[in-house]
């Protein structure tokens, strides 16, 4: 995006946001609570359309949504339908384009039943459309609600899509939406030599950044397949800094359903790379951690097939001894679960770090593992980021939309 239209969407944007008011959102039975997000006024990019509808009359519209794109109680689809404007493609993620497809399930592309239009997939082989694909789309727009985390795959799809609208004089516009997790920087920042679809940026794990922040981030440092830069185009979030608290209207994806999983995800996902369950095929995914044949903790649980969620969870039919953390404060990476548990397998001869290289591309690096292996504290370990993740905040200062 030019500097003069990032400057006028800028100026419009805090011109609006004084008279901006709180929005009804639709209370959900997912789980999820809006109360946080209705106190603090917060508005949507999505839900200022003075700030986006002119734009797109008359354009071919593609959109890169699921089923967190709501404007109040309406689908972004619907609503920009109801608008007159024309669709003519949809292009689904991860977890599919309703969000009901488990993680790394194979999502296909389709017609929407509701409204007729194309839905092409962007999870799998086909991360990155052709030209052929986008030859009919003059727009292609970004409304997904992401939760802030390197690995968290939205914001590589959001990557791939930029690309080739960069690649075929395609504009590219993001609806932005809160970080429930923006106001944390932690982890370790990605070494390129562990670039993978669920860590494409030299970032932190969680980078404290919205969609939109990180779009210009992308754009701005070159980070596109040989340096290309999009036309890009933010419509921002009324009444929002990133230190205010957010819980989502719907939840994101089929494994996070709920404020404390979206807190814990963070924390827990490492242990993907473990033979330890977090508990996926349960009620409570990304909320305990336990393990069959030994555990911390005497909470127990066992995992099941839940379609739409989880089919083949880890240990499905086994009972996992553990520990319970729906009633946990944890907030950032914390590390301490990881250490212990690593121990208690050192301690019990078994093998913790089944599937290495998967752990490694969670965290960006080797570092971690092998810190862990060489029995470093949580303390130091965390120690060892905060050179890094501060050049980091300084780097992306001059990308940030929110105090």
């Amino acid at each position: 995006m030019s500097f003069f239209k990032t400057f006028f969407l800028s100026m419009l944007f805090l011109l609006t946001a004084c008279t901006q008011t709180s929005q009804n959102i639709k209370q959900t039975n997912n789980g999820l609570n809006s109360a946080l997000s209705l106190t603090a006024g917060i508005v949507t990019g999505a839900q200022q359309p003075n700030l986006y509808l002119e734009q797109l009359k008359g354009k071919r519209l593609g959109l890169v949504v699921n089923q967190t794109s709501m404007v109040n109680d309406q689908h972004l689809v619907d609503f920009l339908l109801a608008q007159g404007l024309k669709i003519n493609k949809i292009f689904a993620p991860e977890h599919g384009f309703r969000g009901d497809h488990d993680a790394g399930a194979k999502v296909d592309s389709s017609i929407d039943g509701k409204t007729g239009i194309s839905i092409v997939s962007i999870y799998g082989k086909n991360k990155k459309p052709s030209a052929e694909v986008l030859n009919d789309v003059d727009v292609l727009i970004f409304d997904i609600q992401d939760v802030g985390l390197r690995y968290y795959t939205y914001i590589s799809s959001m990557h791939y899509m930029m690309e080739a609208a960069a690649d075929n004089d395609k504009e590219f516009i993001v609806f932005d939406r809160p970080n429930p997790n923006g106001f944390t920087v932690d982890g370790p920042v990605l070494d390129l030599k562990f670039q993978s679809f669920v860590g494409m940026h030299q970032i932190p794990l969680m980078h404290g950044m919205t969609v939109a922040e990180l779009a210009k981030m992308i754009n701005g440092e070159g980070w596109l397949k040989d340096s290309v830069k999009v036309d890009l185009t933010v419509i921002p979030v009324g009444n929002y800094d990133r230190h205010m608290s957010y819980s989502l209207p719907v939840k994101p994806s089929p494994n996070l359903p709920n404020d404390v999983s979206i807190s814990l995800y963070a924390s827990l996902t490492f242990f993907e790379g473990t033979p330890v369950s977090i508990g996926r095929g349960t009620d409570f995914p990304f909320q305990v951690i336990g393990f069959d044949k030994f555990g911390l903790g005497d909470f127990t649980f066992t995992p099941r097939a839940i379609k739409g969620a989880s089919m083949t969870p880890k240990l499905k039919g086994k009972l996992i001894k553990g520990v319970d953390l729906r009633q946990s404060a944890i907030r950032g990476v914390n590390l301490d679960h990881l250490v212990n548990w690593h121990q208690l397998f050192v301690e019990n001869d078994e093998k913790f770090f089944t599937l290495a290289p998967f752990f490694d591309k969670l965290a960006g690096t080797d570092k971690l593992r092998k810190q862990i292996i060489s029995g470093l504290s949580s303390v130091e370990i965390r120690a060892s980021w905060k050179s890094e993740l501060n050049a980091f905040l300084q780097q992306r200062q001059q990308y940030l939309l929110y105090p």
